[in-house]
């Protein structure tokens, strides 16, 4: 399949999308390349201020005619109270969701729990993502049930659900450092469990909105900017190897773009950089995905959201 951005992009008047982690990489490529196409309003969230205005200024600057169309929206993924005030802003302002790309992750992080006892990337790639879709889909059913609309939640995640451990995603550890996995097991672990919320849980409780994860590819953006803090030797090494063969966030972003916008999506997949599905026998654990879906409702509701 082929799908080029500027011209498969259908028009996108009258929507409104977020998309998470836009000051930066995919995020704000992403963010760029809808602007093209006339959305009614675009939300580009960052962990500050600075950042986001930048990225927005900069898009205002490549993309004219989106001056006065893109908003920031603070958040940051590792803290659930963070999230809670940014989905109560953006209910507050918006009547309607179209489109919630959730981009943002992070990656080799040393082991840790975050401020709401999660282990520190399960809780920024799978926890914070999963509660803003939660408090947001109120918005995005609302927005589904009007006529001629095409509501869609895009997840990132990654081929590196591979790496996660034989027995999937430990869910009775969830509040630990996970110090007996590696960082790249713990990061694979948030991806498969990105999968399984998207599109085995949300896709088939939720069948007016289509849900679908991606794999962006080995792209060439600061996913490994820490890494190379805490190694710089190693990191430079991993860094240099990435640059060989990994494509620049133009390409990047064209998988999740088509998961946005584009025609033939099925709900409940996850698909590849060809935009071809990944049938991998690991995702089709029904049952781990429902154990999933359940934990999440449980640790939520336990938290008052």
């Amino acid at each position: 399949m082929t799908f080029n951005p500027d011209t498969d992009i259908p028009s996108l008047t009258g929507k409104t999308i977020l998309v998470t982690g836009g000051s930066s990489g995919l995020g704000k490529e992403t963010v760029l390349q809808l602007a093209k196409h006339n959305p009614e309003r675009l939300i580009l969230t960052a962990r500050t201020q600075k950042r986001g205005d930048a990225a927005i200024q900069e898009i205002e600057r490549e993309v004219p005619a989106s001056k006065g169309k893109i908003e920031f929206l603070q958040l940051d993924l590792g803290s659930l109270k963070s999230v809670k005030a940014a989905a109560e802003t953006f209910r507050g302002k918006y009547e309607r969701l179209d489109v919630l790309v959730n981009n943002a992750g992070l990656m080799n992080l040393p082991p840790g729990v975050n401020e709401d006892g999660y282990e520190v990337t399960f809780g920024s790639n799978y926890m914070g993502p999963a509660l803003l879709t939660k408090l947001l889909l109120p918005t995005l059913q609302s927005t589904a049930s009007q006529p001629n609309t095409d509501v869609r939640i895009v997840n990132l995640s990654s081929e590196l659900f591979k790496q996660a451990p034989s027995d999937g995603v430990p869910i009775s550890k969830l509040k630990t450092p996970l110090t007996e996995m590696g960082s790249i097991a713990r990061y694979g672990m948030t991806k498969l469990a990105d999968y399984y919320h998207t599109t085995k849980s949300l896709a088939e409780k939720y069948p007016n909105i289509t849900s679908v994860a991606v794999h962006p590819g080995l792209v060439n953006t600061g996913i490994l900017d820490d890494w190379k803090k805490r190694s710089p030797y190693f990191g430079w090494l991993i860094g240099s190897l990435v640059s060989l063969v990994a494509v620049d966030v133009h390409k990047g972003a064209r998988a999740q773009l088509w998961a946005a916008t584009g025609g033939g999506v099925r709900s409940g997949a996850l698909c590849k950089p060809s935009l071809k599905e990944y049938t991998e026998k690991q995702l089709k654990d029904d049952a781990q995905a429902e154990r999933l879906w359940e934990w999440t409702e449980r640790e939520f509701e336990a938290l008052g959201y």
